[in-house]
């Protein structure tokens, strides 16, 4: 390991192992379960939830619900994005939707969609669609509109077709826009989908659990859900950074 990873990460352990203290703290000063508990109790209760068949069960729901609305909304936007960008009708036609789906509260969203589609069990995906959307979108504009000027005006000089225009000089120009987006996407698709099942009560799912943490004044229960809501957030985001990078070095 090189010295100044050895020496990040040093910083990294000391950095947590503070906070983590400083919570413990505060815990113990607060002296009530119920308006602060410390990290080794969530921990313990994050750890027996990991034996219960209930927990696996509203996390493969709301996994499937929040990725796959995630992944539709992420594709629908890279193929929108990149048609805005050389349609400057779809753009103009598309801009006053994505202003809205960016401006629009989650729990008015959340409402409208209960009432359209006329139950909670598609609402995370619904949501998590409508919120990723106009991140990627942005970002896949602002990704084509930095590629290089000058490696496109050689490009019309030696008549090079389009095809090849985006291969190498678009493409490239893109993915660190896109790359950022989406990590910032997913961790976003996370907040909205569990805040939609926390109001819409779909049962079987992370956010039906956590308002029933919740209603019973189970605060332990409330902190280790979330810190399972972090955990899945966070692997998520290291998986798609990691099949980005594989894409990319193909």
């Amino acid at each position: 390991m090189k010295p100044e990873l050895k020496k990040r990460s040093a910083r990294i352990l000391i950095v947590t192992a503070l906070w983590l203290v400083i919570w413990e703290l505060a815990a113990r000063i607060t002296g009530n379960d119920i308006i602060l508990v410390g990290p080794a109790e969530t921990l313990g209760l994050f750890l027996s939830l990991l034996s219960q068949g209930y927990f696996w069960s509203a996390v493969l729901h709301s996994l499937i619900k929040i990725f796959t609305g995630f992944l539709l909304s992420a594709a629908a936007a890279l193929l929108l994005g990149t048609a805005s960008f050389f349609l400057d009708w779809l753009r103009s036609f598309l801009s006053p939707v994505v202003t809205l789906m960016k401006a629009i509260p989650v729990a008015s969203f959340v409402i409208l969609a209960l009432i359209w589609l006329g139950g909670s069990r598609d609402l995370s995906l619904l949501v998590s669609f409508v919120v990723v959307f106009p991140m990627i979108w942005t970002s896949v504009l602002s990704g084509l509109e930095a590629a290089d000027t000058k490696l496109l005006e050689l490009s019309q000089v030696f008549e090079i077709g389009m095809l090849q225009k985006l291969r190498y000089i678009y493409i490239p120009s893109l993915l660190p826009y896109l790359l950022s987006s989406l990590s910032s996407a997913i961790g976003m698709a996370w907040k909205s989908g569990v805040a939609a099942e926390l109001i819409g009560q779909p049962r079987d799912s992370i956010g039906f659990y956590l308002y029933q943490s919740k209603i019973f004044l189970d605060t332990p229960g409330v902190f280790a859900w979330t810190l399972a809501i972090i955990l899945l957030s966070w692997i998520s985001e290291r998986l798609i950074k990691a099949v980005i990078r594989l894409w990319t070095d193909c």
